[in-house]
């Protein structure tokens, strides 16, 4: 199996990219797009624990205004052969102290990349 082989490596940094600018403008269409659309997708986040894609787009939906704004730092992607990759960062909301981190899981199916399972807590919660 390759790690981080250059062009894989390419196409979900791409991919993340995407997800992050869509985050950013609440581009609803194109997070849903950048999802799994699978019962088995998972999302778990502040508050929230959203099993299946329907449960991640009412999330969505209903979050009036989109995600706050963000700024993110070391982030890191690792690709496991042609088809698997996790992006890890951390980030902070415009305006908050505190850190937060944000995990991803990708895999490339027929319709092209996808997260099938996220993963976002702020630093602090649990302890």
């Amino acid at each position: 199996m390759i790690v981080n082989d250059p062009a894989v490596l390419a196409e979900v940094q791409a991919a993340f990219d995407a997800y992050e600018a869509a985050l950013m403008a609440n581009d609803l269409d194109a997070l849903d797009a950048l999802f799994w659309a699978d019962a088995r997708t998972v999302r778990y986040g502040p508050g929230q624990n959203l099993y299946g894609i329907e449960e991640i787009r009412a999330f969505r939906t209903a979050r009036v205004g989109g995600s706050p704004q963000r700024s993110l730092m070391r982030t890191v992607i690792t690709t496991f052969g042609r088809d698997f990759a996790t992006a890890n960062t951390e980030f902070q909301r415009v305006g908050a102290e505190r850190l937060a981190r944000q995990s991803q899981t990708w895999a490339r199916t027929d319709a092209g990349w996808r997260v099938v399972a996220a993963h976002i807590s702020f630093l602090g919660e649990g302890s």
